[in-house]
Parts: structure tokens; sequence; C-alpha cells
């Protein structure tokens, strides 16, 4: 059985504690929290891992753009270590390590704070999910991953090493359209693979309908939802980006985000059309059992009402009374055997022609 509980993330552990307490809410990962930091301009590129920020810090002041990425934010003492040394707001660090935030975007005025869901196909139709904080600042991008399963950037780091597109030669804001761009062309991929689920279960559905059918619908719903709450309240991010007065992206950029706010919709339309397949696949189940129900007991009827009279006439004959003519017929035996067979006959033809058969 699928883990129908993948998404569900218990967030009671901070109740009662102030604003910016940071405790970990998610999957705490195997692995400790690693550090990659990539540093680049139009001529040069530098990429470096760290397991610590102190060994990190050093790096952080050179020139051009500078992305770090930090893969885990259980060990909430580099996450608060990092928010002092850029003077992050604690709200901020609480987010980072709260898993479960609904996709935002907040202006600091000297950064911007980006959560995104960055989903990522696992195969057989099914996908992980990780929470991707992103704080964008005047030539440096910071990225917090929950490290549980990887990322979809590799394209972005690809390209950046290579120098190939114009990531190189543009500031950070256009290395955040990169990530998020990366990540809505995920949720494509995603869907691509729903999309072949939701198709098997229609001939599911069409040829044998069954109680493995009526999971599988039940989860790929589930998903659905978790997808659309996901992805609806991204179109409300991207359209800050595109549309809002932010000094830190600029009006090149802001074209770029006017693509992926295409593609958000285009994704939000796609969940909206396989919802509305599952809604309809929901009732189509429910009627074929209800139709297989119906025909069951329609043959059950039939022939029991073949068997009625015939049981009549075994209980008319049946009966211990001393005169009854018919006992005293030599062929009376198999005349009630051709009378109860010719019945039966005449009644199937009947039910054959009322096509109850």
């Amino acid at each position: 059985m699928k883990n129908s509980r993948k998404f569900l993330k218990k967030r009671s552990v901070k109740t009662g504690l102030p604003p910016g307490s940071l405790v970990h809410i998610g999957e705490t990962p195997a692995q400790a929290v690693s550090i990659e930091l990539i540093g680049f301009d139009q001529d040069t590129f530098e990429e470096q891992s760290f397991q610590t920020v102190d060994d990190c810090l050093p790096h952080l002041e050179r020139s051009g753009i500078t992305w770090v990425n930090v893969e885990g934010v259980h060990d909430v003492d580099i996450i608060r270590h990092l928010g002092e040394r850029f003077s992050l707001h604690p709200l901020v660090l609480e987010d980072i390590v709260n898993t479960v935030q609904r996709p935002k975007i907040e202006d600091y005025d000297s950064y911007l704070f980006i959560v995104l869901r960055m989903l990522k196909p696992t195969g057989g139709g099914e996908f992980s999910s990780e929470q991707l904080s992103i704080i964008l600042g005047d030539g440096y991008l910071f990225t917090f991953q929950e490290g549980l399963r990887g990322d979809v950037f590799d394209s972005v780091r690809e390209r950046l090493r290579n120098g190939k597109g114009k990531g190189r030669g543009m500031g950070a804001d256009y290395l955040a359209y990169a990530l998020i761009d990366a990540i809505v062309d995920s949720y494509f991929s995603v869907l691509e693979d729903l999309g072949e689920r939701v198709v098997d279960i229609e001939e599911d559905l069409t040829l044998t309908p069954d109680k493995t059918t009526l999971i599988e619908i039940n989860h790929i719903k589930k998903e659905i939802i978790f997808l659309r709450k996901a992805v609806w309240p991204l179109r409300e991010t991207i359209s800050f980006l595109e549309r809002g007065d932010s000094h830190l992206l600029s009006p090149a950029t802001r074209l770029y985000f006017r693509d992926v706010y295409d593609h958000t919709v285009q994704v939000i339309d796609t969940v909206e059309t396989y919802r509305d397949l599952l809604s309809g696949m929901l009732d189509l189940y429910l009627s074929s059992i209800s139709n297989r129900t119906n025909e069951i007991m329609k043959f059950l009827t039939v022939i029991g009402t073949i068997f009625m009279p015939l049981t009549f006439l075994v209980g008319v004959y049946g009966m211990n009374f001393k005169h009854m003519p018919e006992l005293e017929w030599h062929n009376g035996y198999f005349l009630l055997w051709g009378l109860m067979i010719g019945l039966s006959i005449v009644m199937i033809i009947y039910f054959r022609r009322k096509r109850w058969l």
C-alpha cells in the first residue's frame, strides 16, 4: 500500500513558543548539513562545498554573484549563524526551519524571502516533496533545502559551469529566476507521470473496476490536492516577482518571470483538469459498481422467478392428501417433469425477448 501520509508533518511541537523560535519541523535526513557555494561573474567561476558556516564565510566576500545552497535545515544552529551574519529577520529563520510553509514571498527591503515547493519525480508515478526557501539579496542568493532527496537544479549548475546562456552575465535575480523556472518545469514532469497513472486507472475502470482501483483513485486525489496547494499560491508569488516594485529585480529579469507565470498557469490548468477527471472517475466507479450489483440482482431475480412456479408445483404434489387424482396417473411423474421443463423454457424465452437475460 502506498504511503498516504508522506505529505503530513506535525507542527504541534511549536505550540506555546514565542515568535521567531527556531524549531525544526519536518523529516530529519540521515546525512549531515552540507553547504555548497557557487560564485561567478562574466569571466570566472568558483564552486566549493563546506560542512560548517565558519569555513564558508571567508568566501562570501568575493566579488560577483554568490549562490549559497544549504542542504538540510534540521541543524538550527547553522541557520541561526547564517541569519546573524546576514542580519536575517528571526521570523524568516523560523519559516526556513518550519518546512510546512505555504508558498509565499515577503519583501524585507534589503532582501526578498521566497518559499516554494520543490517536487521531483521518483518513478512509478510517485514524486517527492521538499520545501525550498530562497533569500534574494543584492549580489547574493541563499537557498535552503530540507536535504532529503536532492534537487532539480543540476541543469542550472551545468549552465553556470560551462558559461552557457545568460546566467553568468546577469545578476542574482536572474539566478533566482533560473531556479524557480527549474522548479516549475519539474511540475510538468510530475504531472506527466500522474497523467499516465490517470490513463491506466481509466482503462482499469472501464474493464475491471475493483477495490484496488478505488484505492488508487483516492491516492491520486490526495496527491492532486497537495499539488493544488503548492501551485495556487505560487501564482501569487510569481506575479509579485513579475510586477512588484522591489529594487532587487531588474526590468530585464521581470520579463523572464512573466514566462514562468505563464507556465505556472498551465500547471494550474492541468492540475484542475486532473482533479475534475478524478472526481468523474470516482462517480464512474460508484456507478459501475452499482450497475454490476443491479445486473447480479436482476439475474438472481430472474432465476428466482423461473423457480417460483416450479416450487409451487412441487409443493402442491408434495402434499400428503390421500385423494389426489394425478398421483394415480401412470405417467404422472414424467408429465410433471415435462410441465416444469416446458414452463421454464417458455419463461426463459419470454425473459430473453424482454432483454431481461
